[in-house]
């Protein structure tokens, strides 16, 4: 087993919900909804049929749209319930992690470590969402600050903003539907929610598990449709907020189309880390490794380009290298598979490409070593036709990339990590800045004063010191800037945006 595998035996390939010819149905207003088409969500790894959903119809969402809005009229569920629902789904959650680990494996192609992972993710997600409710309000206005106040008390308090779209993508199809929806039911707001065509079974799953504890029909309703359909969502008139994760093209044109609604965007990066001379090249190559190729490299905070300094740039690159010779590629559902399949054919053909492309323009593979081990540990032969097949791109390792190849200046979305080198750290801080994304970044040094002058000066919304940017906490203040997005996540702040704030002044 490699190194950045995880021991474990191959599990059973799918739980009873997630197989065959199941219809699971769409949840509107408590209750199970179809639809004249139905959409085959398939294994990306074998292609088997997992279940089929409805394709739902913007009459749908009109529908769901307005079985939300209603809740708005009619008693709202106090904190203190809403905590408490939270912390119920929690616990549920964690009975059933294996169940739901199982499908995010299942209909993601996620290593089933990686999936083990998430549902506990998800865990923390709904636990900090809990707590928040309890503790989020309003505050004081010192009214006596001027003349003209005195004699007044002021205060303001947090109310709902309205119905609130939810719209997830496909690569973490539990924890980010999580990190909308139980900041959601924290904020009191309904909500309509879209996971990603290629990996609703845990979004659904979720809902289901919300309204077993407790949560009233009709505060989370779950559409299941094509993108193209899903517009219907941004213009609705009575959809007052939409939080995507997803593409920056996708984002953009949401907020393009819905100026006058509250808009929160959580997109891709290009991710940086920097390794200065002075750092500890052996915790920084872990890092990257981990960071590069973590689930197939398919994270918007994943490590993309490494500019290493002059000095150590190729003996860290060799330790990098040896690194990725021993990461473990193939069946998601055995225990020390780090590398599997990318969610369909169209995004592994996109991404070897860009290798090439980086290879015409000058770039060289290191390695794109395949390492495969079979329950009984014999060898896989992984030739690159069986890659094609299951949809897998090897860990790839470049160096002498440039910064206008596609590799290093967009997202790859794909297990590929570029390195570059620098003679100066402000050579290295502009490089990393040399895109349009700006979400995450990170950087490897043992000195504070380099550490602080990479903060301030990266532009990014997170800038991680002695780890990659691949690094997240589900409370922190999570978002970017430029491409990347206008938001923060995290229980407590993405309560904040789902609520306004409302000013009381009582004169005395």
């Amino acid at each position: 087993m490699g190194r950045f595998g995880i021991m474990g035996t191959k599990t059973t390939r799918a739980t009873e919900a997630t197989e065959g010819n199941q219809r699971i149905p769409a949840l509107l207003n408590g209750e199970a909804h179809t639809a004249a088409a139905w959409h085959a969500v398939r294994s990306p790894y074998d292609g088997r049929l997992l279940a089929s959903v409805p394709e739902c119809t913007e009459s749908d969402i009109d529908l769901a749209v307005e079985v939300a809005k209603n809740r708005l009229i009619g008693p709202a569920l106090p904190a203190h319930e809403r905590a408490a629902i939270l912390d119920r789904v929690a616990a549920a959650l964690i009975d059933r992690s294996e169940d739901f680990a199982q499908t995010l494996s299942a209909e993601a192609a996620k290593p089933i470590s990686a999936a083990r992972i998430e549902t506990s993710r998800a865990v923390d997600t709904l636990r900090f969402s809990a707590a928040a409710t309890r503790s989020f309000s309003g505050e004081m206005i010192p009214m006596d600050a001027s003349e003209a106040g005195e004699g007044r008390l002021g205060f303001t308090f947090r109310v709902p903003v309205g119905v609130v779209a939810c719209i997830s993508p496909f690569n973490f199809p539990l924890n980010l539907v999580c990190h909308k929806v139980a900041p959601g039911v924290a904020a009191g707001v309904p909500m309509v929610l879209k996971p990603a065509s290629a990996t609703p079974l845990s979004a659904l799953k979720l809902a289901h598990l919300f309204e077993e504890c407790g949560l009233p029909p009709g505060w989370l309703n779950v559409i299941t449709c094509a993108g193209a359909t899903a517009s219907r969502l941004a213009q609705h008139p009575d959809v007052a907020m939409i939080t995507f994760t997803g593409s920056a093209e996708v984002g953009w044109a949401i907020r393009a189309s819905a100026p006058k609604k509250r808009i929160g965007l959580e997109l891709g990066n290009s991710s940086p880390v920097i390794v200065e001379p002075d750092a500890d090249l052996g915790l920084a190559a872990e890092r990257i490794v981990a960071g590069g190729f973590s689930y197939s490299g398919q994270t918007c905070i994943s490590v993309q380009r490494v500019y290493a300094h002059k000095d150590i740039h190729d003996e860290l690159l060799e330790r990098v290298a040896s690194l990725t010779a021993e990461v473990e590629v193939g069946d998601p559902q055995y225990g020390s598979t780090v590398v599997s399949s990318l969610i369909d054919s169209r995004a592994a053909q996109r991404v070897r490409d860009w290798i090439d492309q980086a290879g015409e323009g000058g770039a060289s593979i290191v390695t794109a070593s395949v390492v495969a081990e079979s329950p009984d540990s014999s060898r896989l032969d992984w030739d690159s036709d069986r890659l094609m097949a299951h949809n897998i791109v090897a860990p790839t390792l470049l160096r002498d990339v440039k910064s206008d190849m596609l590799v290093s200046c967009d997202e790859v979305f794909g297990p590929v990590i570029g390195f570059s080198s620098y003679s100066r750290l402000e050579d290295a801080i502009e490089a990393s800045n040399g895109t349009r994304y700006g979400l995450q970044a990170g950087i490897f040094t043992t000195r504070i004063d380099t550490a602080l002058r990479a903060a301030s000066l990266l532009q990014f919304g997170g800038v991680i010191i002695n780890d990659t940017s691949s690094y997240r906490t589900d409370q922190q203040p999570y978002g970017g800037v430029k491409d990347s997005g206008n938001t923060r996540e995290g229980p407590g702040f993405a309560i904040e945006e789902m609520t306004e704030s409302r000013t009381v002044i009582i004169r005395g």
